[in-house]
């Protein structure tokens, strides 16, 4: 995936108020929208390099958007939540994995009832595969870990999968780590224990977990085409 936005590298100062940081900037603060509803525990430290992107949009109020934080591994963490749906298309489109190779249609945002949609649904004929996605910035230790803070949504999510499969369709739950500093994936227990058990659950129950992480090479970031191995 191109970034079409030219990006520019700065210093992270702050976050506050969910959706907005300050970034040191060729010699002036500049204010820039935070696009990530999570806690960006272990890559929000004061001081570090970040990298933004700059709008031409006369309507925006904030022409500047937080787009990466280099964590202090060296890593860079990206934190836009935009982009994992964004590499996942693209990925389901090139038959990115092996798994991927024999599904023909691709469909985001597909409903399924009123208030629940996948992030895409995929078809083989009349075989229906369903997808969420999911957007992973923190790690510990060399562990990328989802969530960063309690997801009600998420282990809404788990739930609807598990129900896919109950209905007699496949289910998958990509999670995209937005960082290449780690070597397993796994549940973060201690911030929502009850989302850990339902992935749990869902994985007994047959629903496909594939971690990924992301490569950045300005001005593109890319899936890594190796699964990272799940937690033991």
């Amino acid at each position: 995936m191109e970034i079409e936005k030219k990006i520019h590298q700065g210093v992270f100062l702050k976050r506050y108020k969910r959706f907005f940081a300050d970034i040191e900037w060729e010699g002036s603060v500049i204010t820039a929208h935070v696009a990530n509803t999570g806690s960006l525990k272990s890559c929000s430290q004061a001081g570090q390099p970040c990298l933004f992107s700059v709008s031409d949009d006369p309507n925006r109020k904030l022409k500047y958007s937080l787009e990466m934080i280099q964590a202090p591994s060296g890593s860079w963490v990206g934190i836009n939540t935009s982009w994992p749906n964004a590499l996942v298309k693209e990925a389901l489109s090139a038959k990115h994995l092996p798994h991927w190779e024999s599904w023909d249609e691709v469909k985001p945002e597909f409903k399924i009832t009123p208030e629940t949609r996948f992030d895409f649904m995929v078809r083989a004929g009349e075989k229906k595969h369903f997808i969420e996605v999911k957007n992973v910035t923190l790690a510990e230790d060399a562990v990328a870990m989802f969530p960063d803070a309690v997801t009600e949504r998420g282990q809404k999510h788990l739930r609807e999968l598990m129900r896919m499969i109950d209905e007699g369709h496949s289910a998958e739950l990509v999670f995209v780590i937005q960082r290449n500093d780690v070597k397993t994936f796994a549940p973060a227990d201690d911030i929502d224990p009850e989302y850990g058990r339902l992935l749990r659950e869902a994985i007994k129950k047959g629903v496909r977990v594939t971690p990924l992480m992301t490569e950045w090479q300005n001005p593109k970031v890319t899936l890594v085409k190796t699964l990272l191995p799940l937690w033991e």
